[in-house]
């Protein structure tokens, strides 16, 4: 009862004027019952969960071309300060650690705060942090600027929105949604690097974060304009739910609290683990390695940078393909053989790409093809996994904190090819070492749920 007393003073002195809410008040002055209309949308109108699916995608498509901006500045900023391929890498993994880790506590802000808020503030965060670093000149200036506050922007408008987003809206079509804006922080951060990396070569490497941050700073308003936090605010209920409408309490409290709170909870349960170890491994062999040290690998074999990176473009132009599809695919099949088969493919294609990178250019395609359909098609099976495990209620912020061991893992492997590749010269055995991993990941998330008899309310849609 006191939660909802909270609830009810939030919504002012008359809850019934919101959208969908009905109220009865009793003869003690409280209210007595509380409900929400069904408000389906009038047939022929845009439905508008499909209206915030659409900005949480421009949105995670203008972080994205935050995250791509250190893989074409890695070695013009070494070169200009006299830093080894290490140290340049060891300011982008603690941006990449920040911005797993902030994940699970931007999923908690998400519902204490709302989208809209989180969102902008993420956005700001990425806008002033670019702009501020063209005007750094000292190391612990890049670590405070990328490192951190980059990094904590970057965690807000994360692939965690992606999940709040899909599972806050929609109850049909929630795996496809899933799938289009998981690709669009993977299509968008490599499909910035082409232009990222003409910038580079004829302004020097200040301009790519001056794009960055302009075209994070467009964002802003529209967020501001269409976005809304629940489908109560639009006078509507989730895409495609049916029955009975359930009052959903906002939640009160402080939202770290509840971050470590459901991280204790989740800890104890075999499957926690499970999850968070394959998407170490998921964030070792793509944001921390591809993601990061491809453009230079490529390089240092006598690949021009603008080329190189016009092959994460087309790595990024075949991920919205492959993760789309696999959104598609994980509301119909079962999620624990499509992650054996994507970690399976993706090793094999790493232990590929050393001979890819010495040959021929039709060898180089096809490994962009190949790997590009698989680069984080493992989102969309490991979300609706984590929802059938733990629940609907505590699913965004769990899969939050499996981010966060995604983020773990890539800015493990950003350092630890950068370091490898200052010992030996070259990135072969960081490529080898990841293929290593993702065999091994393959075999790691077929035991993930078995034996275990879930609720139906526990079950996505």
């Amino acid at each position: 009862m006191p939660e909802r007393q909270g609830w009810l003073k939030q919504l002012g002195p008359n809850p019934g004027k919101h959208p969908g809410v009905t109220c009865r008040q009793g003869k003690d002055g409280h209210f007595a019952d509380v409900s929400i209309s069904e408000n389906k949308p009038s047939q022929g109108r845009v439905h508008y969960a499909w209206i915030a699916a659409g900005v949480a995608f421009l949105t995670l498509l203008a972080a994205a071309g935050a995250r791509a901006t250190p893989g074409v500045i890695l070695q013009p900023l070494g070169n200009e300060f006299q830093w080894s391929r290490a140290t340049v890498s060891s300011i982008v993994s603690i941006n990449i650690f920040l911005y797993g880790l902030i994940g699970p506590f931007a999923a908690a802000l998400y519902q204490r705060f709302g989208l809209k808020r989180t969102m902008m503030a993420g956005m700001t965060l990425l806008s002033f942090g670019y702009g501020a670093s063209t005007l750094a000149t000292h190391y612990w200036q890049f670590v405070l600027l990328w490192g951190v506050v980059v990094g904590v922007g970057s965690g807000l408008a994360a692939t965690v929105l992606g999940a709040a987003v899909a599972t806050r809206w929609f109850t049909k079509r929630r795996g496809l949604v899933m799938g289009l804006l998981t690709a669009s922080t993977a299509t968008g951060q490599l499909v910035f690097l082409p232009a990222l990396a003409t910038v580079v070569t004829s302004h020097g490497w200040r301009g790519a974060p001056l794009v960055v941050a302009g075209a994070t700073l467009l964002v802003i308003p529209l967020i501001g304009w269409l976005m809304r936090d629940d489908p109560r605010d639009a006078g509507t209920r989730p895409y495609g739910e049916t029955g009975p409408a359930e009052v959903a309490l906002p939640t009160l409290g402080n939202p770290a609290t509840r971050a470590i709170r459901v991280l204790f909870e989740a800890a104890r349960v075999r499957d926690f683990w499970l999850l968070a170890g394959s998407f170490f491994v998921c964030g070792a062999s793509t944001n921390g390695l591809i993601g990061t040290h491809l453009v230079s690998a490529a390089y240092d074999c006598g690949i021009p940078e603008v080329r190189a990176a016009s092959l994460l473009a087309v790595m990024g132009l075949f991920d919205l393909v492959g993760t789309t599809a696999s959104g598609w695919l994980s509301d119909r099949y079962n999620c624990r053989h499509l992650l054996f088969v994507y970690y399976g493919l993706r090793g094999l294609s790493l232990l590929f790409l050393p001979q890819a990178l010495v040959g021929s250019t039709t060898m180089l395609g096809v490994f962009a093809i190949f790997y590009g359909l698989d680069w984080i098609a493992t989102v969309p099976p490991t979300v609706r996994l984590s929802a059938e495990v733990f629940g609907r209620e505590q699913a965004s912020i769990v899969f939050g904190w499996v981010v966060a061991a995604h983020q773990v893992g890539a800015a493990f492997a950003t350092y630890a090819a950068g370091a490898l590749r200052t010992i030996s010269g070259s990135y072969t055995l960081a490529f080898f070492s990841a293929g290593a991993l993702c065999v091994i990941a393959a075999f790691l998330v077929l035991p993930i749920g078995l034996g275990r008899r879930l609720s139906p309310q526990n079950v996505p849609g």
